[in-house]
C-alpha cells in the first residue's frame, strides 16, 4: 500500500479525535433512531478501519503505541477512581461462571470450525487454531507461548493467518458486544434475568456515578496528575518484574500484563481515598475511551485478508460464534444480565486491554470485573489452548 495521506502524529490523533466528536455531535444535533441501534461507539470504530485500510491514516504508528502504552493506563486510573469495590464485588456473582463457559465454547468451537473447513487448509493448519485458541482464551502472550508448545513458527504463514483471522473476527465480534447493551430487554427476557440481580446493578451504577458537583480546572489537574503517577509507576514497576516463563523463550506473562494489574491496583486503592470524590473523573475516562476505541479501528489491518485465507477465516467466524452460542447458553443457565454477558466474552476475545472497553460502555462498575476475567483468562489459556489444539490435530487425522 503507498504511504498514507496523513502520517504525522498530530494528524491521525486529530482524524481520531474528529472522527469521535462528529458522531457524539451528530447523534445529539439529529436524535437519529438509528443511534439507538448502533451507538456513535461503533462508527467510531469502524470508520477509523476504512481510514487507515484506504490509505487516509497508517495501520501501524508510534503514535498507537504510544497510546496503548499510555492513554489506556491513564483512562483506566481514573475511571477506577469512582469504583465501589465491594459492589463490584457483590454485582460479579455468577458472571464468572459464564466466562468459563465462554471459554469452553472456544475449547469445544476450534474442533468444530476445524472440521468444516479443513479440507481448505494446509497440513499443519491445526497448530495454528492452536495458537488462534490462546489468544482468544488468554492474549497475545499465550499465543505466542501455544504456538512453542505445538512447535509452530510464529514466522511461518500458518502463523500469519492466525494472527490474521484473530484481528479480521474480532473487528466483527466487538462491535457486536458492544451494540448488545442495546437488546437488553430481549436478551434477559430470554434468560430470565431475576428483577434482584439487575436492581443490583442499577444500584451499583447509582452509588458510580452520584453527583459530586461541577468540575472545575484544578479538578482536571488533580485527575491528569493522579492518571499520569499512576502510569509512571505502574510503566516503571511492570519494567522491574521478571516475566513468567512456561519452559520456552516466550514469557507467559509479560509487562504488559503487570501493568494493567498494577493501575488496577492503584487505582482501586485510590477509590477509598478522598480522591474518589474528585468531580469530572467518569467524563474525562469515557472520552479518552472513545478515543482509544477509534484507536483500536485503525491498527486493524484488513491487507492481507484474501486469497488462501479465506478458509481460515470461514472457520475463524464458525468458531466465534460457537463460542457466542455457549455464552449466551451458560447466561441463560446462570440468568447472567447481557452486560456480564458481553464483558465475559470480551475477557475471552479481547483480554486485559479489550473486556474493560466493553465494561466502560455497558457499565463502569464492571471494570474491575473485566479486569480480573481477563487475567483469569491469562492464567487458564495456555492449558485450556493446548487441549483445543489437540482436538483439531484430532478431527485432522
Amino acid at each position: 500500500m503507498a504511504d498514507p495521506l496523513i502520517s504525522s502524529h498530530p494528524g491521525i490523533l486529530a482524524i481520531l479525535a474528529g472522527i469521535a466528536s462528529f458522531f457524539f455531535w451528530l447523534e445529539r444535533k439529529t436524535r437519529w433512531k438509528l443511534f439507538h441501534f448502533f451507538p456513535p461507539l461503533l462508527f467510531i470504530y469502524i470508520l477509523p478501519v476504512l481510514l487507515s485500510n484506504s490509505g487516509v491514516i497508517p495501520t501501524r504508528s508510534p503514535v498507537y503505541d504510544f497510546m496503548g502504552a499510555n492513554l489506556l493506563p491513564f483512562f483506566l486510573t481514573v475511571m477506577l477512581l469512582e469504583v465501589n469495590l465491594l459492589a463490584t464485588v457483590r454485582v460479579m456473582g455468577k458472571g464468572l461462571f459464564v466466562m468459563l463457559l465462554g471459554t469452553l465454547g472456544v475449547v469445544i468451537g476450534a474442533p468444530l470450525a476445524f472440521a468444516c473447513v479443513n479440507a481448505g487448509l494446509d497440513p499443519g493448519a491445526w497448530k495454528a487454531f492452536g495458537a488462534l485458541a490462546g489468544s482468544w482464551i488468554g492474549g497475545t502472550g499465550n499465543m505466542l507461548a501455544v504456538a512453542q508448545m505445538v512447535e509452530l513458527d510464529d514466522h511461518s504463514l500458518q502463523y500469519g493467518y492466525a494472527v490474521i483471522a484473530d484481528n479480521a473476527v474480532y473487528l466483527i465480534w466487538l462491535p457486536i458486544m458492544l451494540s448488545s447493551k442495546n437488546f437488553a430487554g430481549v436478551f434477559h427476557r430470554f434468560t430470565r434475568v431475576p428483577a434482584e440481580r439487575l436492581e443490583e446493578l442499577e444500584a451499583a451504577a447509582r452509588k458510580l456515578t452520584s453527583d459530586k458537583g461541577v468540575p472545575e480546572l484544578r479538578h482536571f489537574l488533580y485527575l491528569a496528575f493522579l492518571g499520569f503517577v499512576v502510569t509512571w509507576i505502574a510503566s516503571s514497576a511492570a519494567g522491574l518484574i521478571p516475566s513468567l516463563p512456561l519452559g520456552s523463550e516466550q514469557p507467559l506473562v509479560t509487562a504488559s500484563t503487570y501493568r494493567i494489574l498494577i493501575v488496577t491496583l492503584l487505582g482501586i486503592s485510590l477509590s477509598f481515598t478522598p480522591a474518589s470524590r474528585i468531580p469530572g473523573s467518569h467524563a474525562l475516562a469515557m472520552a479518552l475511551v472513545y478515543l482509544f476505541v477509534a484507536r483500536m479501528g485503525a491498527k486493524a489491518d484488513l491487507s492481507d485478508v484474501s486469497g488462501s485465507v479465506f478458509w481460515f477465516l470461514t472457520g475463524g467466524y464458525l468458531w466465534i460464534f460457537i463460542h457466542g452460542a455457549f455464552l449466551v447458553g451458560a447466561a441463560r443457565l446462570f440468568r447472567v444480565d447481557v452486560h456480564t454477558a458481553a464483558i465475559a466474552s470480551a475477557a475471552n476475545i479481547g483480554g486485559a486491554a479489550s473486556a474493560p472497553i466493553v465494561a466502560a460502555y455497558h457499565r463502569p462498575t464492571l471494570v474491575p470485573v473485566a479486569i480480573l476475567m481477563a487475567m483469569i483468562g491469562y492464567a487458564i489459556g495456555n492449558p485450556a489452548a493446548f487441549g483445543a489444539a489437540l482436538l483439531c490435530r484430532w478431527v485432522g487425522g
